[in-house]
């Protein structure tokens, strides 16, 4: 089933991107009526983080949610398969691109939006410096040799993965490597700490104000949207008076932050992951 997977994606990386953004538009549709335990998750997180919607607009946005995550996950054919001027073509920097040519430590914010591949991609393309990521390993091992071969497609990529610590990341960083990092997700509550996400308490580990604290990195937010051309990766600022002696302060604004970033476009943000799947001690679950 995997070899039939990869076999199809390799097929489709020769598509124009309108057709393959059509089946993937499918590929979402059927994704929201047969991911009934994904679709439970994402209308929860939106009654949770948007409140004021009304059931109506909930789930349009939870709909076109989940077209965007089968347009993405399409989207990894010609990412991974396609000639480098193909993707270069299809990605194009917004915002201060020029700030990833500074020579210091650098830790990117690259928050869970649904084209966060196609982000690193462009970053690993067209820095100068090698580019660091933390690296999940798939639990299929055919399918965890493709996603490690789709990302470290363009050189001067290296994964660091969790269960090895942060030594050797900061070791990297100091270096010269640049981290893709993206920590707004839930991972547990070990080392994770409560802070506000949407208007909900949300386990978050405090990694962005860390890493950048014992390497001396300053902090550039890279964003990723799709759009029908491709993706734009919008890099902004560096963060100013970041890190702070308060990481529970830094990891609070990271969060607020971010939630300006989801309300530029909702329907992009990462929303079938269980954001709340930990919870302060004595609540209930929210799932």
């Amino acid at each position: 089933m995997i070899s039939f997977l990869i076999v199809c994606m390799r097929g489709m990386a020769g598509w124009p991107l309108s057709r393959v953004r059509a089946v993937g538009s499918a590929l979402g549709w059927l994704l929201w009526w047969t991911a009934g335990a994904r679709r439970h998750i994402v209308l929860t997180n939106l009654r949770l983080c948007m409140p004021l919607l009304s059931e109506a607009e909930r789930l349009a946005l939870a709909r076109q949610h989940f077209q965007r995550v089968g347009q993405s996950l399409l989207d990894r054919a010609w990412l991974w398969h396609a000639p480098e001027a193909v993707v270069r073509a299809r990605l194009r920097w917004c915002g201060q691109p020029q700030v990833l040519d500074d020579v210091q430590p650098m830790v990117l914010f690259a928050p869970h939006f649904v084209g966060l591949d196609a982000g690193g991609a462009a970053v690993a393309m067209d820095t100068r410096q090698p580019v660091a990521f933390i690296y999940v390993t798939q639990t299929h091992p055919q399918l965890d040799a493709w996603v490690r071969q789709g990302r470290e497609r363009w050189g001067g990529v290296k994964p660091y993965f969790r269960h090895d610590g942060i030594r050797k990341i900061i070791v990297a960083l100091k270096r010269g490597e640049r981290l893709h990092l993206s920590p707004d997700m839930d991972l547990g509550p070990e080392d994770s700490i409560f802070v506000p996400f949407m208007g909900v308490n949300a386990a978050t580990v405090p990694s962005l104000s860390r890493m950048s604290k014992l390497a001396g990195a300053k902090v550039v937010p890279v964003v990723t949207r799709l759009t029908a051309q491709g993706y734009d990766i919008d890099v902004g600022e560096p963060w100013t008076d970041f890190p702070s002696d308060d990481a529970l302060a830094d990891t609070r604004r990271m969060n607020a932050v971010l939630a300006q970033y989801i309300a530029v476009d909702p329907a992009q943000y990462y929303w079938v992951h269980k954001r709340f799947k930990t919870r302060p001690q004595g609540e209930p679950g929210l799932y």
